[in-house]
């Protein structure tokens, strides 16, 4: 599989990562002998970077990558966690609740240290202030300590994700929602400045929130009307040409060589293997030119989330 170079981290990922939210139940049940295969065909197709959180699942999702990881495949993969968001409305920003969540983390995974901790969704703090000072002091603290390799913060505002490389020094940002067939401002509005300061940039949720698939989006999505309108037609338009919204989403994200990694919450190896083979299959460019088309009145639409009111 295809590595690069995560920003200045001397890492280099695959271009497929593998997302942990579905293994903490948050899409529904999976067990822990599907995430277990699900893990180790990626590891074995390539994937060297799984990402997870202690939100997900309240730990469930660090619990079941800690036991897939068992025996020696943790020594195959890097590992990036989050702390600071506990519950769905539950954060704690501050240096000694994030590491607590942190080393409850690394005792779920089995692990005495991870390759990249990000402070998560920094976007609910009530104070941006404290989390560029504060929560990055403790960050810095524990990559000291070497219980983290590389340190960085995540959030959906791309304006608010720029203030924290600007104002801190980061070695790796999650963004998500931002890079897909209708979203590309995380090319346009952040990359520059990500690439200037040598800032390692993940792409997450590649179907926007399962905005691109056929299924469509979960009920509590926060987005308007008119994005779900959009896409549900870009999909019946993908369906008509017998081609699936989500494998073409998927093979774009691919094809943005700016990105070092794209991350996917596949939960299933049969949901992995849809994913692998949209790397190799040629992209159909008519199809993607007649769903762009019909996905340019939402073009670069955002929607608001957290704290962040700019």
């Amino acid at each position: 599989m295809e590595q690069r170079p995560l920003g200045k981290t001397g890492l280099n990922v695959s271009v497929l990562g593998q997302g942990g939210a579905a293994f903490g139940q948050q899409f529904g049940p999976v067990s822990i002998a599907e995430a277990t295969d699900c893990i180790h065909a990626a590891i074995d197709a390539g994937v060297n970077l799984v990402d997870t959180a202690a939100f997900y699942g309240k730990g469930t999702a660090e619990e079941f990558l800690g036991k897939a990881l068992a025996g020696g495949w943790r020594e195959k993969v890097n590992i990036c966690t989050k702390a600071c968001r506990l519950d769905s409305a539950v954060f704690d920003f501050t240096p000694e609740g994030t590491r607590k969540c942190f080393e409850a983390s690394l005792k779920r995974l089995g692990t005495d240290h991870v390759e990249i901790l990000l402070a998560h969704d920094i976007e609910f703090a009530d104070d941006y202030e404290y989390v560029f000072n504060e929560t990055y002091h403790v960050l810095q603290q524990l990559k000291k300590e070497g219980k983290t390799r590389f340190i960085g913060m995540s959030c959906y505002p791309l304006p608010l994700l720029k203030q924290a490389i600007e104002r801190c020094d980061l070695d790796v940002v999650i963004s998500y929602a931002h890079c897909n067939l209708w979203n590309t401002r995380l090319l346009t509005d952040f990359m520059p400045t990500a690439e200037a300061r040598g800032v390692g940039v993940m792409n997450a949720s590649p179907l926007a929130m399962g905005l691109l698939t056929n299924q469509g989006p979960q009920p509590w999505f926060p987005g308007q009307p008119e994005v779900v309108a959009a896409c549900k037609k870009a999909a019946e338009l993908c369906r008509s040409r017998g081609a699936d919204i989500s494998f073409l989403g998927m093979q774009y994200c691919y094809l943005q060589k700016r990105i070092p990694c794209t991350l996917t919450g596949a939960s299933r190896k049969s949901e992995l293997d849809v994913n692998l083979r949209a790397m190799t299959e040629p992209i159909d460019q008519e199809l993607l030119a007649d769903v762009m088309k019909v996905l340019d009145p939402i073009r670069d639409w955002t929607w608001r989330c957290g704290n962040w009111k700019g």
